[in-house]
């Protein structure tokens, strides 16, 4: 008998030697490559903005809705909006302009 193991015992443990020493190299290499975990923790941040975008958003539709409930149902905010963002008076009102 010879002192060296057989070709098929070789085989049996070299393959899964080899991934092992496969994945210990390229795994670290596809994590800190650009597409990675840099890409990773920019999706991250970009998400987070996102997020609290749209809660500003939603925030803003919820008062424009209450806004336009308000000009549907209250002739107050009607007559608000018509002196304030249009210049409107009521008839025999008088308007004074000051110079700042």
């Amino acid at each position: 008998m010879s002192s060296s193991p057989e070709p098929r015992t070789r085989a049996v443990w070299l393959l899964p030697f080899s991934l092992l020493v496969i994945a210990v190299v390229a795994v670290p290499v596809r994590i800190l490559d650009e597409a990675g975990l840099p890409r990773y923790r920019r999706l991250e941040t970009q998400l987070h903005e996102v997020r609290a975008q749209n809660e500003r958003l939603g925030r803003d539709v919820h008062a424009l809705r209450r806004e336009v409930e308000g000009l549907r149902h209250d002739p107050e905010a009607v007559e608000r909006v018509a002196r304030d963002e249009l210049g409107m008076i009521r008839e025999g009102e008088l308007v004074f302009q000051f110079s700042e």
